[in-house]
């Protein structure tokens, strides 16, 4: 039989080293073995701090340990280890090695204690084992003739955990406290909404100042901790500091990440190719209605409670919820030869949807932009047969057969809303608009200015067609919005009967040919007028051109 020793040096404000003192002889069980294999761990261990969160760090298959004790005087103390795994699940233990009563204890260096000691071997034991990855808090009682260790492990990848060990239990909770019932209760569900409430915990009533919830939403699943669902909004490679979802700093930001400020509310949007994940800070509210998600959507939803001042965190149970199908968009019937006026919501962006059954196999669609920008789809037996932004007035000539049916979406692509006139009709039916030239710009001459008069021009067609003029005074200031708010569509009617100016026919067979000009006179010196030209076709509706600004002469 042969004693041995390791000496332990603990940290120096100790002042003590502890010898791990066992009887080796021929190993005859398996029990010896691993006897022998903990008291070379504690050799080879790093010191965990009293009351500081701990960032670490595992490669696969390679434990880490740390070991801690108590300070010298203290004869039975609790203390607590919370871990907090930020990944995948782990595997973590704490052991514990003592000397039996009435032997050598850390800080004891007499020989004849040491002496005494090697008489009697000391004792290593598995206090506590855990696998998975939820935070697990372990309280205990410790003594000072005690040294713990805790052994981490990770078998699937690398991944870091926190670990944060305490002795002073007279200090509060260092962690925010959950209520006795921790779960997010959903109290609404919409389309696009989503709305969560939960209990306040303890801590937002003692101490609201330092303490917020902060909320995750994803499609994937819920996470366990704050650090967890950090780890995984975190791009690969990208190296950020841990306090990501309290800072919320715009320098913390990737291009697919958005940050929105709104009543007072601070949400990172990562926009992650497995979806959006949304974290959401909202003080010290506990109910909060989550916006614009997708409709019929499953989403996760999970709360933190979190310390501003020492960034611990809390998790409450998550939870989830499917957003409501979008109900089947309203679908309005074309009939031959009717003129329909859609009006958009640019803020909404749904598509409005018209139906036509074709009678004839060939058809005539017709848009006429009154106002905005609009997106058009049209589908024949559920195939796209057309696709395009408009622009001024369009046509599409389709053919198909009898009975096939059409369905034409119209969505605005700007937030003002937009407006449209639409008409089907058999190919061979009377045209609803009139023949249209090459372009619909009006002309001014700038040498032909003078302070009373302006000469404008546009271009004809080879039918003979009726054009008006129209002109309006207008200030300087008002040029660009009375340009933006001008409706395409609208005619005549809508004008004042002292804007107009006059009426006349013509055309011309040869397209070269086919140009106007007309000089208005009766105006002011130095003053801005606005002209628009009509014309109208067969079927009485008119095309309007597009406005033209022009300013007379100060002086002749």
């Amino acid at each position: 039989l042969k004693m041995s020793c390791f000496w332990l040096y603990l940290p120096l404000h100790l002042l003590t080293a502890t010898c791990l003192c066992y009887s080796i002889k021929a190993p005859t069980t398996s029990s010896q073995q691993s006897f022998n294999t903990n008291l070379f761990n504690f050799y080879h261990s790093l010191i965990l701090p009293d009351g500081k969160e701990t960032t670490v760090h595992l490669l696969t298959d390679i434990p880490k340990r740390y070991y801690f004790v108590l300070e010298e005087g203290r004869v039975l103390a609790p203390f607590s280890v919370t871990v907090t795994p930020c990944d995948v699940p782990i595997e973590w233990s704490i052991l514990v090695y003592k000397s039996p009563p009435g032997k050598a204890t850390p800080g004891d260096h007499d020989t004849q204690e040491i002496s005494k000691s090697q008489k009697t071997p000391s004792m290593v034991s598995t206090i506590f084992n855990y696998k998975g990855n939820s935070v697990e808090t372990y309280m205990g009682m410790s003594s000072h003739s005690a040294v713990y260790l805790l052994e981490f492990l990770s078998t699937e990848r690398d991944t870091h955990i926190t670990v944060y060990l305490t002795t002073d239990t007279t200090s509060g909770h260092v962690y925010p406290e959950l209520p006795m019932d921790p779960r997010i209760d959903v109290i609404g569900i919409g389309h696009t909404t989503v709305t969560l409430t939960w209990k306040h915990s303890p801590s937002v009533l003692q101490h609201r100042e330092n303490i917020q919830y902060c909320l995750l939403v994803n499609e994937k699943h819920n996470y366990k901790s704050l650090c967890a669902a950090e780890t995984a909004i975190r791009s690969p490679g990208m190296k950020l500091p841990p306090t990501l979802a309290l800072s919320l700093s715009p320098y913390l930001l990737e291009p697919q990440q958005v940050m929105i400020l709104s009543n007072s509310e601070l949400s990172i949007i990562n926009k992650a190719s497995s979806g959006e994940v949304r974290q959401v800070c909202m003080g010290t509210k506990n109910t909060y209605t989550v916006p614009n998600l997708s409709p019929s959507t499953q989403y996760y939803f999970d709360v933190f409670i979190v310390n501003l001042l020492t960034n611990a965190s809390a998790a409450y149970t998550g939870t989830f919820a499917r957003t409501l199908e979008e109900p089947e968009p309203k679908v309005t019937e074309l009939k031959d030869g009717k003129v329909i006026h859609v009006v958009l919501d640019g803020k909404k962006q749904k598509f409005y949807s018209l139906q036509y059954q074709a009678r004839h196999k060939k058809i005539h669609f017709t848009f006429q932009l009154c106002r905005g920008q609009i997106r058009v789809h049209i589908t024949r037996n559920g195939k796209t047969v057309a696709s395009e932004n408009l622009s001024g007035l369009r046509y599409f000539s389709l053919k198909g057969k009898l009975l096939d049916t059409y369905l034409v979406q119209l969505r605005s692509t700007e937030e003002s809303n937009s407006s449209v006139k639409v008409q089907a009709s058999p190919h061979f039916h009377k045209p609803l608009f009139p023949l249209l030239p090459e372009s619909l710009k009006i002309k001014s001459f700038s040498k032909l200015r003078t302070c009373r008069s302006v000469t404008i021009a546009w271009l004809g067609t080879q039918e003979e067609s009726k054009y008006c003029v129209y002109r309006k005074r207008i200030e300087e200031d008002q040029i660009w919005r009375e340009l933006q708010s001008t409706d395409s569509c609208s005619g005549p009617e809508s004008r004042h009967k002292s804007d107009k100016v006059l009426c006349k026919y013509f055309y011309d067979l040869n397209l070269q040919r086919a140009v106007t000009t007309e000089t208005i006179k009766g105006l002011e010196a130095g003053t801005f007028y606005l002209f628009d030209v009509y014309l109208f076709g067969p079927s009485g509706i008119p095309v309007r051109y597009h406005s033209k600004v022009v300013k007379t002469r100060k002086k002749c």
